[in-house]
């Protein structure tokens, strides 16, 4: 299903929103990581080296293709892996990539996030890959993750950091911050050996459950 772009002025807002919530909640620090929606025309994300307590909505560049590109400062240099998502996935209207502490150790042993916990399908698959690593900025990194999210909202990138994506920038932060809550809890667990996995088939019932957990239904 394509997922139809907001409203420039409210698309805006929610990723100066959700860069300073990542922020806040110390799954990014400083300049690192980057967000976007996608636009009418290509996609809004947050400018190079961008610091979130100084971030505004006119920081925002428009990107709609490599050479065009709209705003007063430079994409980030990951812009390339965003557009690609937008691109292979129109189901996704929101990206979030993280430099988060748990979720990047994880991925600097290049391991997966396997379905060691239930809560692992948010990102709507039975495990969260990670991608091999590649320069930042590069093609071949944004193969990788387009690769990596074929199938779910996240995937790790080895030696570099979490993706997470949504239908909406709030989906698609709750990933990521569920993502790193569970890299956490996966590599404590570790300290007594790896820990059982669930069945393929109890990660798919629980990915269909989570289908409509949590939407507001009346009783009858």
């Amino acid at each position: 299903m394509m997922a139809e772009p907001m409203d420039p002025d409210d698309a805006r807002a929610t990723v100066v929103q959700a860069v300073r919530q990542l922020d806040a909640l110390g799954l990014n620090r400083g300049s690192t990581g980057n967000a976007s929606v996608r636009a009418a025309a290509g996609m809004w994300i947050t400018p190079s080296g961008a610091g979130a307590a100084d971030l505004t909505v006119a920081d925002l560049v428009q990107v709609a293709g490599t050479d065009d590109v709209r705003g007063r400062w430079q994409p980030s240099s990951e812009w390339p892996f965003h557009r690609a998502i937008y691109r292979a996935r129109r189901d996704v209207n929101a990206v979030v990539h993280t430099h988060s502490t748990f979720a990047t150790a994880l991925a600097c042993h290049s391991r997966a996030l396997p379905p060691f916990h239930y809560m692992v399908a948010v990102a709507g698959v039975g495990s969260v890959p990670c991608v091999p690593y590649h320069t930042f900025g590069t093609e071949a990194l944004s193969r990788a993750v387009v690769e990596g999210l074929r199938q779910g909202n996240a995937c790790l990138i080895a030696h570099h950091g979490l993706v997470a994506c949504g239908a909406t920038m709030a989906q698609a932060v709750r990933v990521a911050v569920e993502i790193e809550s569970l890299c956490q809890t996966y590599l404590a667990a570790l300290a007594l050996g790896e820990p059982a996995h669930l069945s393929r088939d109890e990660m798919a019932r629980v990915i269909e459950k989570f289908k409509t957990y949590g939407k507001k239904a009346l009783r009858e």
